[in-house]
């Protein structure tokens, strides 16, 4: 199994951006300056990176190498173009299923999620290039290897991932508690893409003004959610049940 690995300088990170690395995230130390810098600074602007300004203290926890303020993280993976994959999979198939994933940041979460993708035939997963968990090693150990077999596609704004579906035909379904509408009144019989939200505020108000249709699970404890991860393989089976009968 590839590994995720770091490189660290302002020169390697620059090179590799310029090589179409699968970069996930960049770390700047707090206060770095000078030409070299702000060539850098451009670049992953220009290429939509998550990025993210921290103390020297958390670099030198990252490693041990003269870093020069920058080290940047490359994904095991290579991310798909958005546009394309959903292009591919609608000529392909008759009903596809996409998952979009939006600000989920747990690595764990995010690989038992692909885990459970894989097995129930979805066929792409959609997380934003920012603010989305990274693929590391624990992903893809989570996953049991399934992060090698459903294509992951990256978007600047969740948002542009919706109306384009929408206008590819796939019908978005959110997975809300803030709905009356039951899960079970929801048919994933047809082309869909099914949306769960971050772990601690669920789907931002601004997506759930976009979608077609929102559901939720009946819970009848006295919790008021599941674990993000769980609520996805619900819903995820409940779209392979009815397509199954």
């Amino acid at each position: 199994m590839q590994k995720t690995s770091r490189i660290y300088g302002i020169r390697a990170v620059i090179e590799a951006i310029n090589s179409k690395s699968a970069i996930d995230k960049i770390f700047i130390q707090k206060g770095l300056g000078g030409s070299l810098y702000k060539e850098l600074e451009a670049l992953i602007r220009e290429n939509g990176i998550s990025f993210s300004y921290v103390p020297i203290e958390k670099l030198n926890r990252l490693t041990r190498n003269n870093h020069q303020g920058v080290i940047a993280n490359i994904s095991p993976i290579e991310f798909y173009n958005f546009e394309t994959l959903v292009e591919e999979v609608v000529q392909k198939k008759e009903a596809p299923l996409f998952l979009l994933l939006d600000q989920l940041s747990d690595v764990r979460n995010f690989g038992a999620i692909i885990r459970t993708a894989e097995c129930t035939g979805v066929d792409g997963i959609v997380i934003q290039k920012k603010g989305a968990a990274p693929v590391t090693d624990d992903t893809i150990k989570t996953s049991a290897g399934a992060a090698f077999k459903v294509p992951i596609a990256k978007i600047d704004h969740l948002k542009d991932a919706v109306y384009y579906l929408q206008a590819s035909g796939i019908q978005v379904i959110a997975a809300t508690e803030k709905t009356e509408n039951s899960i079970y009144n929801v048919n994933f019989k047809v082309p869909c893409a099914i949306i769960m939200g971050s772990e601690d505020t669920g789907i931002s108000p601004s997506i759930l003004k976009t979608v077609d249709q929102k559901a939720k699970l009946p819970l009848m404890g006295e919790i008021a959610s599941l674990n993000v991860s769980v609520a996805c393989g619900v819903f995820l089976y409940e779209a392979v049940r009815q397509r199954t009968m």
